[in-house]
C-alpha cells in the first residue's frame, strides 16, 4: 500500500536551498536540530537503491545510494552512523525506507533488495521496515521494455515526509565525486552534521585506463558498455559519463591537481542556503 501511494505521487523538483545531494556510494546523516540542510536527496537510481535509515527517537536521519558493491558493509556504517546520533535509553525505534530498483533482465535489482534485507536482517538491532518500493514495486512496462517508476527521492529531515524528487543541482563538486565512484570507491560519509559542512575528498585514484578510448566512443557504446541497465537509464545519463571521464582524463593524479595538501575541499551552506567553499586557511 505504502509503495503504492509513493508510485502515484509524481516526482517534485527540489532546488538546491537546503538541500543536501548524496551520489552513488556516498551516503549523509543528520538530525532535525540542522540549521542547515532540511532535505537530503538522490536520483538517477536504476538497478540502484536508495536507502533511508530514520531513528524516530532522536529524528538522526540517513540517506544512501547503494549500488551493491558491498552492501553488508554498506549497512553496518549507516547503522552505526545513525545510532551515533541516537540516545541508546531514549525512545523510539530505526526505520528503513528502501525505494529503486525494478525488473531488469540481469535481475541486478532483485539481488540488491535480497542482499538490503538479508544485510539488515543480520543487524542486532531491531529495524522496522517502513516503505518498499523496491524490483517489482517499482516495475513499469513500456513496449516490453521494462523501466523504474521512482529514480529518486528526497527526505525531508524536520518532518520525515519522503517523496519522489529530481535533483536539477548535484553539486557541489559533481564530477569529482562522480570520478571518485567510477575509480571504484566504496561507500564513503561526505557530511559532518555537528559541523554542518560537507567534505569531498581527499580522493585518491589511479589514471583511468583507456580514458580516451571511451571518450572516443558514440552514445550507444558508452550507454551499453558503462550501464548496469543501458534501456533504462535517465536521458543524461551518456552527459553525465563523459563529463565524469574527461574529468578523469584531466586529473589522472589528484595528489597532485586536486588535493595537494590531502586536506578535503569543504563547503557550508551560505544564507542563501547553498553550498559555498570554506576557504581551507580558515580551517
Amino acid at each position: 500500500e505504502k509503495a503504492k501511494l509513493l508510485r502515484s505521487q509524481p516526482a517534485q523538483i527540489v532546488e538546491p536551498k537546503g538541500l543536501l545531494y548524496v551520489q552513488q556510494r556516498e551516503f549523509a546523516v543528520t538530525t532535525p536540530k540542522d540549521g542547515s540542510v532540511s532535505l537530503l536527496g538522490s536520483d538517477d537510481a536504476t538497478t540502484c537503491h536508495i536507502v533511508v535509515l530514520r531513528h524516530t527517537g532522536s529524528g538522526a536521519t540517513c540517506l544512501t545510494h547503494c549500488d551493491g558493491s558491498d552492501t553488508e558493509a554498506e549497512v553496518s556504517l549507516i547503522m552505526s552512523s545513525v545510532k551515533s546520533f541516537s540516545n541508546a535509553t531514549g525512545d523510539g525505534r530505526l526505520e528503513v525506507h528502501l525505494v529503486g530498483g525494478f525488473n531488469d533482465d540481469r535481475q541486478l535489482s532483485q539481488k540488491l533488495t535480497n542482499q538490503l534485507l538479508r544485510a539488515f536482517d543480520l543487524q542486532p538491532d531491531d529495524v522496522h521496515l517502513a516503505t518498499f518500493c523496491v524490483t517489482e514495486l517499482n516495475d513499469r512496462e513500456e513496449k516490453d521494455i521494462h523501466f523504474p517508476i521512482i529514480y529518486g527521492i528526497a527526505v525531508n529531515v524536520k518532518t520525515a515526509e519522503i517523496f519522489p524528487a529530481t535533483f536539477p543541482e548535484k553539486g557541489p563538486d559533481e564530477d569529482l565525486r562522480s570520478a571518485h565512484v567510477l575509480t571504484g570507491a566504496t561507500l564513503t560519509n561526505i557530511y559532518d552534521a555537528k559541523m554542518e559542512q560537507l567534505h569531498i575528498g581527499p580522493y585518491f585514484w589511479r589514471p583511468f585506463p583507456h580514458v580516451d578510448f571511451w571518450l572516443e566512443q558514440d552514445d550507444k557504446q558508452i550507454l551499453q558498455n558503462l550501464s548496469t541497465s543501458p534501456l533504462a537509464e535517465p536521458p543524461h545519463f551518456v552527459s553525465h559519463i563523459r563529463s565524469t571521464l574527461t574529468f578523469l582524463k584531466e586529473h589522472p593524479f589528484p595528489s597532485r591537481s586536486l588535493f595537494p595538501d590531502r586536506k578535503p575541499r569543504i563547503y557550508q551552506k551560505n544564507e542563501e542556503g547553498l553550498w559555498e567553499q570554506v576557504c581551507s586557511g580558515k580551517i
